[in-house]
Protein backbone atom coordinates (compact mmCIF):
# COMPACT_ATOMS: atom_id res chain seq x y z
CA UNK A 1 0.00 0.00 0.00
CA UNK A 2 1.26 3.31 -1.26
CA UNK A 3 1.91 5.79 2.23
CA UNK A 4 2.51 9.27 2.40
CA UNK A 5 6.37 8.68 2.75
CA UNK A 6 6.11 7.12 -0.85
CA UNK A 7 4.81 10.03 -2.11
CA UNK A 8 7.05 12.31 -0.48
CA UNK A 9 9.81 10.53 -1.98
CA UNK A 10 8.77 10.49 -5.26
CA UNK A 11 8.24 14.00 -4.96
CA UNK A 12 11.25 15.18 -3.49
CA UNK A 13 9.49 16.78 -0.34
CA UNK A 14 8.92 16.08 3.55
CA UNK A 15 6.24 14.32 4.68
CA UNK A 16 4.81 16.97 6.41
CA UNK A 17 4.63 18.58 3.24
CA UNK A 18 2.75 16.02 1.69
CA UNK A 19 0.22 15.37 4.37
CA UNK A 20 -0.72 19.42 4.65
CA UNK A 21 -1.04 19.05 0.61
CA UNK A 22 -3.51 16.01 0.66
CA UNK A 23 -5.15 17.49 4.01
CA UNK A 24 -6.07 20.99 1.98
CA UNK A 25 -3.73 23.40 4.71
CA UNK A 26 -3.50 26.35 3.17
CA UNK A 27 0.87 26.70 3.94
CA UNK A 28 2.34 25.27 0.85
CA UNK A 29 2.48 26.59 -2.46
CA UNK A 30 -0.44 25.75 -5.34
CA UNK A 31 1.94 24.32 -7.47
CA UNK A 32 3.78 22.13 -4.90
CA UNK A 33 0.31 21.17 -3.69
CA UNK A 34 -1.17 20.23 -7.49
CA UNK A 35 2.31 18.06 -7.95
CA UNK A 36 1.60 16.07 -4.60
CA UNK A 37 -2.19 15.38 -5.59
CA UNK A 38 -1.21 14.50 -9.26
CA UNK A 39 1.93 11.93 -8.24
CA UNK A 40 -0.76 10.76 -5.14
CA UNK A 41 -3.36 9.89 -7.62
CA UNK A 42 -0.58 7.96 -10.06
CA UNK A 43 0.36 6.36 -7.38
CA UNK A 44 -2.84 5.25 -6.31
CA UNK A 45 -2.49 6.60 -2.82
CA UNK A 46 -5.91 6.30 0.01
CA UNK A 47 -6.30 8.22 2.77
CA UNK A 48 -6.99 6.08 5.72
CA UNK A 49 -10.59 6.91 6.58
CA UNK A 50 -10.06 6.37 10.63
CA UNK A 51 -6.73 8.36 10.23
CA UNK A 52 -7.98 11.53 8.44
CA UNK A 53 -11.36 11.15 10.81
CA UNK A 54 -8.86 11.74 13.65
CA UNK A 55 -7.19 14.98 12.15
CA UNK A 56 -10.29 16.61 10.28
CA UNK A 57 -12.80 15.54 12.95
CA UNK A 58 -14.59 14.13 10.49
CA UNK A 59 -16.14 11.12 8.44
CA UNK A 60 -16.16 12.20 5.10
CA UNK A 61 -20.18 10.48 5.27
CA UNK A 62 -23.24 12.33 4.44
CA UNK A 63 -26.35 11.12 5.74
CA UNK A 64 -29.64 10.33 2.85
CA UNK A 65 -32.89 10.78 4.52
CA UNK A 66 -35.42 9.80 1.69
CA UNK A 67 -38.51 7.63 2.17
CA UNK A 68 -42.10 8.38 1.90
CA UNK A 69 -45.60 6.22 2.54
CA UNK A 70 -45.64 4.45 -0.02
CA UNK A 71 -41.92 3.86 -0.09
CA UNK A 72 -41.65 4.98 -3.87
CA UNK A 73 -38.84 7.30 -3.48
CA UNK A 74 -35.68 5.14 -5.10
CA UNK A 75 -38.58 4.31 -7.11
CA UNK A 76 -39.40 7.40 -8.53
CA UNK A 77 -37.07 8.80 -11.45
CA UNK A 78 -37.63 12.34 -10.25
CA UNK A 79 -35.38 11.15 -6.79
CA UNK A 80 -33.18 8.60 -8.27
CA UNK A 81 -31.89 11.25 -10.91
CA UNK A 82 -31.57 13.75 -8.02
CA UNK A 83 -29.95 10.95 -5.44
CA UNK A 84 -27.50 10.20 -8.19
CA UNK A 85 -26.74 13.25 -9.02
CA UNK A 86 -26.09 14.34 -4.95
CA UNK A 87 -23.90 10.86 -5.32
CA UNK A 88 -21.66 11.99 -8.06
CA UNK A 89 -20.94 15.38 -6.65
CA UNK A 90 -20.58 14.04 -2.66
CA UNK A 91 -17.80 11.43 -4.44
CA UNK A 92 -15.90 14.04 -6.43
CA UNK A 93 -15.63 15.80 -3.02
CA UNK A 94 -14.30 12.78 -1.38
CA UNK A 95 -17.37 12.05 0.55
CA UNK A 96 -19.39 8.83 0.69
CA UNK A 97 -23.24 8.73 1.72
CA UNK A 98 -25.30 6.24 4.05
CA UNK A 99 -28.59 5.81 3.71
CA UNK A 100 -30.19 7.40 6.91
CA UNK A 101 -33.51 4.99 9.05
CA UNK A 102 -35.07 4.79 12.42
CA UNK A 103 -33.47 1.66 13.55
CA UNK A 104 -30.33 0.36 14.19
CA UNK A 105 -29.40 -2.79 14.35
CA UNK A 106 -33.41 -4.28 14.26
CA UNK A 107 -33.90 -1.43 17.53
CA UNK A 108 -36.07 1.63 17.25
CA UNK A 109 -33.89 4.92 16.83
CA UNK A 110 -34.69 8.36 15.73
CA UNK A 111 -33.50 9.82 12.26
CA UNK A 112 -31.39 11.94 14.25
CA UNK A 113 -29.84 9.06 16.66
CA UNK A 114 -29.09 7.27 13.41
CA UNK A 115 -27.28 10.24 12.05
CA UNK A 116 -25.26 10.29 15.15
CA UNK A 117 -24.34 6.28 15.25
CA UNK A 118 -23.24 6.43 11.97
CA UNK A 119 -21.31 9.49 12.56
CA UNK A 120 -22.19 11.69 9.52
CA UNK A 121 -20.96 14.71 8.56
CA UNK A 122 -23.98 15.87 7.30
CA UNK A 123 -27.24 14.49 5.87
CA UNK A 124 -29.87 15.44 2.78
CA UNK A 125 -33.47 15.50 3.49
CA UNK A 126 -35.99 14.36 0.58
CA UNK A 127 -39.41 13.30 -0.07
CA UNK A 128 -40.64 12.87 3.36
CA UNK A 129 -43.19 13.74 5.41
CA UNK A 130 -41.56 17.04 7.19
CA UNK A 131 -44.18 17.58 9.52
CA UNK A 132 -42.82 13.80 10.76
CA UNK A 133 -41.53 14.76 14.97
CA UNK A 134 -38.19 12.97 14.02
CA UNK A 135 -37.42 15.29 11.08
CA UNK A 136 -38.21 18.02 13.48
CA UNK A 137 -36.13 17.00 15.84
CA UNK A 138 -33.09 16.45 12.83
CA UNK A 139 -33.78 20.00 12.01
CA UNK A 140 -33.67 21.60 14.94
CA UNK A 141 -30.19 19.70 15.75
CA UNK A 142 -26.62 21.39 15.20
CA UNK A 143 -26.25 18.87 12.37
CA UNK A 144 -25.59 20.41 8.75
CA UNK A 145 -28.32 19.90 7.02
CA UNK A 146 -30.27 20.54 3.61
CA UNK A 147 -33.53 19.44 2.57
CA UNK A 148 -35.12 19.01 -0.66
CA UNK A 149 -38.14 21.11 -2.01
CA UNK A 150 -39.21 21.96 1.78
CA UNK A 151 -37.57 24.76 3.81
CA UNK A 152 -37.27 25.35 7.39
CA UNK A 153 -36.31 28.09 9.32
CA UNK A 154 -32.56 28.87 9.73
CA UNK A 155 -31.81 25.63 7.47
CA UNK A 156 -30.68 25.63 4.10
CA UNK A 157 -33.25 24.53 1.32
CA UNK A 158 -33.08 23.59 -2.57
CA UNK A 159 -36.11 23.69 -4.08
CA UNK A 160 -37.55 23.05 -7.58
CA UNK A 161 -39.42 26.29 -8.77
CA UNK A 162 -42.47 24.72 -8.34
CA UNK A 163 -44.39 28.34 -8.30
CA UNK A 164 -42.68 28.86 -11.82
CA UNK A 165 -43.20 25.82 -13.23
CA UNK A 166 -47.08 26.07 -12.97
CA UNK A 167 -47.41 29.31 -13.97
CA UNK A 168 -45.94 27.85 -17.02
CA UNK A 169 -47.78 25.00 -17.91
CA UNK A 170 -51.03 27.42 -17.53
CA UNK A 171 -49.81 30.29 -19.75
CA UNK A 172 -48.71 27.56 -22.61
CA UNK A 173 -52.11 25.98 -22.28
CA UNK A 174 -53.77 29.08 -22.42
CA UNK A 175 -52.18 30.34 -25.34
CA UNK A 176 -53.50 26.91 -26.80
CA UNK A 177 -56.55 28.61 -26.07
CA UNK A 178 -57.69 26.57 -23.36
CA UNK A 179 -60.41 28.56 -21.01
CA UNK A 180 -61.21 25.04 -18.80
CA UNK A 181 -58.42 23.81 -16.94
CA UNK A 182 -58.56 21.44 -14.66
CA UNK A 183 -56.01 20.77 -11.77
CA UNK A 184 -55.23 17.55 -9.82
CA UNK A 185 -52.72 18.58 -7.07
CA UNK A 186 -50.89 15.75 -4.89
CA UNK A 187 -51.17 16.06 -1.01
CA UNK A 188 -50.76 18.98 1.49
CA UNK A 189 -47.03 19.69 1.03
CA UNK A 190 -44.59 22.79 0.66
CA UNK A 191 -44.33 21.28 -3.18
CA UNK A 192 -48.55 21.69 -3.56
CA UNK A 193 -48.47 24.77 -1.64
CA UNK A 194 -46.30 25.98 -4.40
CA UNK A 195 -47.66 24.65 -7.24
CA UNK A 196 -51.29 25.90 -6.39
CA UNK A 197 -49.80 29.35 -5.65
CA UNK A 198 -48.48 29.40 -9.04
CA UNK A 199 -51.58 27.66 -10.85
CA UNK A 200 -53.33 30.65 -8.89
CA UNK A 201 -51.69 33.81 -9.58
CA UNK A 202 -51.55 32.72 -13.84
CA UNK A 203 -55.19 31.89 -13.47
CA UNK A 204 -55.15 35.70 -11.99
CA UNK A 205 -52.94 37.42 -14.58
CA UNK A 206 -55.11 35.25 -17.50
CA UNK A 207 -58.23 36.63 -16.11
CA UNK A 208 -59.51 32.85 -15.92
CA UNK A 209 -61.94 32.12 -13.19
CA UNK A 210 -61.62 28.18 -12.17
CA UNK A 211 -64.49 26.79 -11.01
CA UNK A 212 -63.47 24.92 -7.48
CA UNK A 213 -64.65 21.97 -8.78
CA UNK A 214 -61.63 22.15 -11.09
CA UNK A 215 -59.36 21.94 -8.59
CA UNK A 216 -58.61 18.42 -6.99
CA UNK A 217 -56.79 16.69 -4.59
CA UNK A 218 -55.33 13.37 -5.36
CA UNK A 219 -51.81 11.81 -4.48
CA UNK A 220 -48.76 11.97 -5.93
CA UNK A 221 -47.20 9.17 -7.94
CA UNK A 222 -50.84 7.54 -7.45
CA UNK A 223 -52.46 6.62 -10.85
CA UNK A 224 -55.17 4.95 -9.19
CA UNK A 225 -56.41 7.82 -6.85
CA UNK A 226 -55.76 10.23 -10.21
CA UNK A 227 -57.75 8.05 -12.33
CA UNK A 228 -60.63 8.77 -9.32
CA UNK A 229 -60.21 12.29 -9.59
CA UNK A 230 -60.50 12.53 -13.31
CA UNK A 231 -63.58 10.27 -13.95
CA UNK A 232 -64.97 13.03 -11.23
CA UNK A 233 -63.98 15.82 -13.62
CA UNK A 234 -65.31 14.34 -16.53
CA UNK A 235 -68.95 13.30 -14.93
CA UNK A 236 -69.37 17.56 -14.72
CA UNK A 237 -71.60 18.96 -16.34
CA UNK A 238 -69.24 21.45 -18.16
CA UNK A 239 -66.27 19.55 -18.28
CA UNK A 240 -62.70 21.05 -18.62
CA UNK A 241 -61.02 20.67 -22.24
CA UNK A 242 -58.10 20.30 -20.25
CA UNK A 243 -56.22 18.42 -17.31
CA UNK A 244 -52.98 19.08 -15.37
CA UNK A 245 -52.25 16.20 -13.55
CA UNK A 246 -49.68 15.91 -10.69
CA UNK A 247 -47.03 14.11 -12.04
CA UNK A 248 -46.41 12.45 -15.39
CA UNK A 249 -46.62 8.90 -13.50
CA UNK A 250 -50.17 9.78 -12.08
CA UNK A 251 -50.92 10.46 -15.34
CA UNK A 252 -51.30 6.90 -16.53
CA UNK A 253 -54.35 6.64 -14.52
CA UNK A 254 -56.03 9.66 -16.07
CA UNK A 255 -55.16 8.32 -19.05
CA UNK A 256 -56.82 5.47 -18.25
CA UNK A 257 -59.73 6.84 -17.22
CA UNK A 258 -60.12 9.02 -20.53
CA UNK A 259 -60.08 6.25 -22.74
CA UNK A 260 -62.59 3.88 -20.17
CA UNK A 261 -64.59 7.18 -21.00
CA UNK A 262 -64.62 6.48 -24.87
CA UNK A 263 -62.30 9.89 -24.81
CA UNK A 264 -58.83 10.56 -26.84
CA UNK A 265 -55.70 12.61 -26.00
CA UNK A 266 -55.69 15.15 -27.46
CA UNK A 267 -58.67 15.19 -29.70
CA UNK A 268 -61.26 15.12 -27.15
CA UNK A 269 -59.57 16.63 -23.97
CA UNK A 270 -56.09 17.93 -23.54
CA UNK A 271 -53.87 16.85 -20.84
CA UNK A 272 -50.17 18.36 -19.14
CA UNK A 273 -47.61 16.41 -16.60
CA UNK A 274 -45.17 17.48 -14.23
CA UNK A 275 -41.61 16.25 -13.70
CA UNK A 276 -40.03 15.70 -16.58
CA UNK A 277 -39.76 11.77 -16.69
CA UNK A 278 -38.57 9.48 -19.18
CA UNK A 279 -42.16 7.83 -19.68
CA UNK A 280 -43.59 11.48 -20.36
CA UNK A 281 -41.54 11.31 -23.78
CA UNK A 282 -42.11 7.94 -24.58
CA UNK A 283 -45.94 9.08 -24.42
CA UNK A 284 -45.43 12.60 -25.89
CA UNK A 285 -46.92 14.23 -23.09
CA UNK A 286 -46.43 18.24 -22.82
CA UNK A 287 -44.82 18.58 -19.22
CA UNK A 288 -42.91 20.67 -16.75
CA UNK A 289 -39.52 19.47 -16.53
CA UNK A 290 -37.98 19.61 -13.21
CA UNK A 291 -33.83 19.85 -13.27
CA UNK A 292 -33.33 16.92 -10.81
CA UNK A 293 -30.00 16.67 -11.92
CA UNK A 294 -29.05 20.22 -10.94
CA UNK A 295 -30.49 20.14 -7.80
CA UNK A 296 -28.74 16.85 -6.45
CA UNK A 297 -25.75 18.58 -7.71
CA UNK A 298 -26.20 21.38 -5.87
CA UNK A 299 -27.60 19.79 -3.06
CA UNK A 300 -24.52 18.16 -2.02
CA UNK A 301 -22.12 21.12 -3.05
CA UNK A 302 -24.51 23.30 -0.65
CA UNK A 303 -24.21 20.77 2.54
CA UNK A 304 -20.16 20.20 1.70
CA UNK A 305 -19.90 23.66 2.10
CA UNK A 306 -21.68 23.51 5.00
CA UNK A 307 -19.68 21.56 6.67
CA UNK A 308 -16.31 22.35 5.40
CA UNK A 309 -17.28 25.95 5.90
CA UNK A 310 -20.06 26.71 8.31
CA UNK A 311 -19.33 30.12 9.44
CA UNK A 312 -19.44 31.63 6.11
CA UNK A 313 -22.21 29.50 4.67
CA UNK A 314 -25.45 30.97 5.27
CA UNK A 315 -29.39 29.02 5.03
CA UNK A 316 -30.86 30.05 1.54
CA UNK A 317 -33.55 28.79 -0.37
CA UNK A 318 -32.25 27.89 -3.51
CA UNK A 319 -34.56 27.54 -6.19
CA UNK A 320 -33.71 25.84 -9.35
CA UNK A 321 -36.23 26.16 -12.37
CA UNK A 322 -36.84 23.33 -15.12
CA UNK A 323 -38.72 24.08 -18.29
CA UNK A 324 -41.59 22.91 -20.55
CA UNK A 325 -41.52 19.91 -22.43
CA UNK A 326 -43.81 19.91 -25.41
CA UNK A 327 -45.37 16.89 -26.21
CA UNK A 328 -48.57 16.27 -28.34
CA UNK A 329 -51.09 16.40 -25.34
CA UNK A 330 -52.47 19.38 -26.00
CA UNK A 331 -54.85 20.68 -28.72
CA UNK A 332 -55.10 23.96 -29.81
CA UNK A 333 -58.62 25.36 -29.74
CA UNK A 334 -60.37 28.50 -30.50
CA UNK A 335 -60.92 30.38 -27.31
CA UNK A 336 -64.00 30.76 -25.93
Amino acid sequence: MVSMKDIAQRCGVSVATVSKALNGQPDIGEETRSRIEQTAKEMGYMTNAAARALKTNRTYNLGVLLVDERRSGLDHEYFSSLLESFKVEAENHGYDITFINHNVGGRPTSYLQHCLYRGVDGVVVACIDFNDPQVQELAESRLPMVTIDHAFSNRLAVMSDNTSGLETLVHYVYQKGHRKIAFLHGEKTTVTHNRLTGFRQACEKLGLKIPEEYIRECVYHDPNRCAEATRELLALPDRPTCIIFPDDYSYIGGLNAITEAGLRIPEDISAVGYDGIHLARLLRLTTYSQNAQHLGRIAAERLIQLIEHPKITQPARILVPGGLLEGSSVKEIKAE
